[in-house]
């Protein structure tokens, strides 16, 4: 019996040794690389819903049009928000209110991921507007639910106030997978 209790010994630090180095690894990534957050109120909807967990990427992460980024807002919000890339520094951006068009450079994008229409908000922004270096300008998929970059609470946000891109959803589960 004792031969057995020495022999499992040295097992029993190899899985234990084993555990926290894979513990430390992860916490270098979580940290450093990815991070999990929950998803607040509705100005996503229907790509995104109230308490939908997400991992965003966050190392070396440069904002491209399309992208769901999750952004810190200063002292606007306690709470990060989450919202769509809809321009970038140097893009001029256009709003057809009349139709619901949004257009970057002169061409109205494509955006079948919005849920209702793209209406004017209270304290407009000035459209056309160019985007200026370091900032982006973005929206909400819920059209006539978010509060974004097309009114002057919102206004166009600073690149350094992105954390990173939602890359994946974890919960619910039966919405597992890649964001987009």
């Amino acid at each position: 019996m004792l031969c057995f209790l020495n022999r499992l010994t040295p097992s029993i630090a190899e899985v234990v040794s084993g555990l926290v180095y894979v513990l430390i690894v992860s916490i270098v990534i979580m940290t450093f690389f990815f991070r999990t957050v929950t998803v607040k109120g509705s100005s996503m909807t229907d790509t995104l819903i109230s308490k939908d967990k997400l991992i965003i990427s966050t190392f070396c992460y440069t904002p491209t049009n399309g992208d769901i980024v999750v952004i810190t807002h200063g002292a606007m919000y306690s709470q990060p928000i989450i919202k769509r890339v809809i321009a970038t520094e140097g893009q001029n951006v256009s709003i057809d209110y009349t139709n619901g068009d949004v257009i970057i450079d002169g061409v109205i994008i494509e955006e079948d991921y919005i849920k209702g229409t793209t209406i004017q908000l209270g304290n407009p922004v000035e459209l056309p507007m160019t985007v200026p270096e370091g900032y982006v300008f973005v929206m909400g998929d819920n059209r006539e639910g978010s509060s974004d970059s097309r009114t002057k609470r919102i206004d166009i946000i600073p690149v350094q106030n992105i954390v990173g891109k939602a890359v994946f959803r974890i919960y619910p589960f039966d919405s597992f997978g890649q964001v987009g």
